[in-house]
């Protein structure tokens, strides 16, 4: 009888102690199940829940805003709601979400792209009026763009006096604060080199087949390019088969540029095809759920570093770094403690450490 009571309680989570019921979170996934970048950020994610004994689910939307809508409303209205929703602000959906969790009970944290700023200024976005909103968590976006242009042309050999090097650059969503504020980095890099001339940007929707049927209409218009932007690395691939059509040689002819450490990415640095590869925010969702699991176990997250975060995740990956990434994604071990990064007893001079040198350890 007390062995069948105690399992009713610990049913109901009244139990205290160890063996209290594991937070549970929904991550609404704006990709693809097969998109190398959001793959590996759900396996990153999966190993923070494992180590924290976080109750996780993931939810694929195929980069499809109604579909997440949906998922959302199931959540945040159903009869089976987690403790937090985790979800991006992919083609502007937060406002809307936030709308649908009020009275819900539901926490909200937002990753990769927070509330733009005319979203805030329309939604009077302040913590007291959605007190269910706990924060958001996002990578240094603009810096990326910024970051990728100047490693570029830093490996382009110099030109001579009154010579351009001419550019072209894919975007990914326009309604996309990360492919805005990429695009924003880039053209600040642009503004220091005269010398670089951007042909033209377009906007390829993070998709390899669409940026693929774009660079082949735009290396027939621009024969001279010998720089290519990409925001991510599933268009980069798709700009680069379009290259290798017209006879050239990626990594000669024409530099590429681009974001995500895929591990087709990590290779394409190896065998110099990719000249710059910038990544590193596959580890958000992650470190996002150390910052939540603090939050649940009642520490105030916003004395270590703010309620809502930028972090320094993207960075330039060198050769060393890529083989690391490539081994660790073979294994699917990050080998990384995600207890150990806790804020819980720590002083308030304490900042998350989420970088790219705690994955590298």
């Amino acid at each position: 009888m007390l062995k069948f009571l105690y399992g009713a309680l610990l049913a109901l989570g009244m139990v205290a102690g160890p063996y209290a019921q594991a937070e549970s979170v929904l991550f609404l996934n704006p990709g693809t199940p097969n998109e190398a970048f959001w793959v590996s950020y759900s396996q990153f994610m999966q190993a923070a829940a494992n180590d924290l004994d976080v109750n996780l689910r993931i939810e694929y939307s195929d980069r499809n805003a109604e579909i997440t809508i949906r998922q959302a409303r199931e959540a945040l209205l159903g009869p089976n709601r987690p403790d937090y929703l985790m979800f991006v602000n992919e083609q502007y959906i937060a406002p809307e979400i936030l709308r649908l969790a009020k009275g819900s009970g539901v926490k909200l944290f937002l990753v990769n792209n927070a509330l733009t700023v005319d979203q805030m200024r329309l939604l009077g976005a302040r913590p007291d009026k959605y007190p269910d909103w706990v924060g958001s968590l996002v990578p240094n976006d603009e810096e990326g763009g910024y970051l990728m242009l100047k490693e570029l042309i830093r490996l382009h050999r110099p030109v001579a006096p009154g010579q351009m090097i001419e550019l072209l650059a894919f975007s990914g969503l326009k309604v996309t604060p990360s492919a805005q504020l990429r695009e924003k980095g880039m053209r600040r890099a642009l503004a220091e080199h005269p010398e670089v001339r951007l042909r033209q940007l377009v906007y390829g929707g993070w998709t390899r087949e669409r940026a693929y049927e774009q660079a082949k209409l735009l290396f027939k218009r621009y024969p001279q390019t010998s720089l290519v932007w990409t925001a991510n690395d599933e268009m980069g691939f798709g700009v680069m088969q379009a290259y290798e059509e017209t006879g050239g040689k990626p990594g000669k002819d024409v530099l590429f540029g681009t974001i995500n450490n895929s591990p087709a990415a990590l290779r394409a640095l190896l065998d110099n095809r990719l000249s710059v590869l910038l990544g590193g925010h596959f580890s958000l969702g992650g470190w996002a759920l150390v910052q939540l699991h603090d939050y649940d176990q009642g520490i105030d997250v916003s004395q270590y570093g703010g309620r809502d975060r930028q972090i320094p995740l993207l960075q330039v990956i060198d050769r060393v770094q890529a083989r690391r990434l490539l081994a660790m994604g073979a294994a699917q071990d990050f080998g990384v403690d995600f207890h150990k990064l806790s804020a819980k007893g720590r002083p308030m001079s304490y900042r998350y450490p989420f970088t790219l040198q705690t994955l590298m350890h």
